[in-house]
């Protein structure tokens, strides 16, 4: 029988020789003390989204769908506990059902609690004090590398801030309790700016006004979509919007720059059509701007992607830039995208992302851990997946000549030398505990093999 596992965007294959779905605890220590019938590297799988070859592994996958349980919601403590296989959106359901919501309600809602515990995550909508899921993580239970179990707290904040970042290289989570708190109603007001027109006083002056911020730049236009708590219950509009921005975002975004490329896959019909949609979503922004925006319930944005066809999947990567390089950066970004269009014909199909994140030190690869970030995201519906790779890569030497921070499972290609760059000392920290908890090298992939940094040899 076929062990081969696919990623969401079919970026990333793997054919390990032994796929695993535990349901208990013990079964895990099992695995990871048999290494003959359970060949190295291990590597714990929670929904595959991500878009580099992390989870990916020759040797034994561990897919943790079968450990999904709510273990507690703890309403008067204001905590959630659940198994590491649970997939946000599902968590995010069984809290709304009690009127709770988690500090940072996340986009992509197939995430699993495991990838948040231990891999970067984002949000900038939910993130008015940090935009990192793991930050809210009070508990973390494991089982290591050698198939012990063992449980990290907030009460030891050097090594919660390694397991937060650790990438299931320190073992196999199973278990975490988050912190919750009651369901808010926030507000999300649009302001579209031509680029061009931009200040860095400007985007200072929107950023400090706002609880939450993300750009969707499209075409030449950079629309700030503002977060702000309200007191009053989003309706029966509010829930009709959420409904058709989940549907947006799930299917029918992706779904038209997908058919774009597939129908016209060059020439001029091509890029009239992408310039009448790009003129379409700016239509769009112009009226939630002058409509005054709309309200939602915050784990209404949501998104379950499991339903979703191949033809409406997008990709996207994610580089982080120190808040006051954002503009330029962003400029210069516009050109260089131009310039890879007149080469290759390649130009992305969907709206560029930025997110706003605040500075965050609970996690030792913290990409904020320096300071506030503002990101660049470019984000496509490939119909053409050497056309789609080779701008990311050609992506990544931009972000990188500009002192940009990757993220280890949100930016494909990404290689030793940019996170050398990015994290610095951290980096070599990270790589050496890393070595320290798995010496036997039971959870290194050749993917992470090949980014940390090597051990100094005395």
């Amino acid at each position: 029988m076929s062990n081969h596992i696919r990623s969401y965007d079919g970026g990333n294959t793997a054919d390990p020789k032994q796929l695993v779905r535990p349901t208990t605890v013990a079964e895990i220590q099992a695995i990871l003390k048999n290494k003959t019938e359970y060949p190295s590297p291990v590597r714990a799988m929670g929904s595959y989204h991500s878009l580099t070859p992390c989870v990916s592994s020759d040797g034994t996958v561990i897919d943790m769908k079968g450990m999904t349980r709510v273990i507690e919601i703890d309403a008067a403590g204001l905590t959630f506990t659940a198994e590491a296989g649970l997939q946000f959106i599902d968590a995010n359901h069984a809290l709304r059902a009690q009127n709770l919501q988690f500090h940072t309600n996340i986009e992509i809602g197939n995430m699993t609690l495991g990838s948040a515990a231990t891999c970067h995550t984002k949000d900038a909508l939910d993130g008015i004090e940090f935009g990192q899921v793991s930050s809210y993580i009070t508990r973390i239970k494991y089982v290591t590398p050698g198939g012990e179990l063992a449980e990290v707290t907030d009460a030891n904040p050097e090594l919660m801030a390694k397991v937060r970042s650790s990438y299931g290289l320190a073992g196999v989570v199973y278990e975490m309790t988050f912190q919750i708190k009651p369901v808010e109603i926030a507000h999300f007001n649009y302001y579209p700016r031509p680029l061009k027109d931009l200040t860095d006083d400007e985007v200072d002056s929107i950023i400090d006004s706002a609880q939450g911020l993300t750009c969707w730049t499209v075409g030449e236009t950079c629309v700030f979509q503002k977060r702000e708590a309200v007191a009053q219950p989003a309706g029966l509009l509010g829930e009709l919007i959420a409904a058709a921005r989940r549907r947006l975002w799930n299917h029918d975004g992706a779904a038209l720059g997908h058919f774009i490329d597939t129908f016209a896959p060059e020439g001029d019909l091509r890029n009239l059509l992408h310039d009448q949609w790009v003129a379409g979503l700016n239509a769009l922004y112009a009226t939630l701007a002058h409509g005054g925006g709309f309200s939602l319930p915050n784990p209404d944005k949501t998104v379950d992607y499991r339903k979703t066809p191949d033809s409406a999947r997008y990709a996207f990567t994610f580089w982080a830039f120190p808040r006051k390089k954002w503009l330029q950066t962003m400029r210069e970004y516009h050109q260089f995208a131009d310039d890879h269009f007149k080469k290759t014909g390649f130009r992305c199909n969907m709206p560029l992302g930025s997110y706003y994140i605040r500075k965050d030190q609970h996690s030792l690869l913290s990409y904020t851990y320096d300071g506030e970030i503002f990101s660049i995201d470019p984000i496509h519906a490939p119909t053409d997946l050497a056309a789609w790779s080779h701008f990311l890569k050609a992506f990544n030497e931009f972000a990188y000549q500009r002192h940009g921070i990757p993220l280890l499972n949100q930016s494909p290609f990404v290689e030793r030398k940019h996170c050398e760059a990015a994290y610095g000392e951290r980096w070599t920290q990270f790589s050496n505990w890393v070595r320290e908890v798995d010496q036997e090298g039971r959870m290194l992939n050749p993917f992470f093999e090949a980014l940390l940094t090597p051990a100094v040899k005395t």
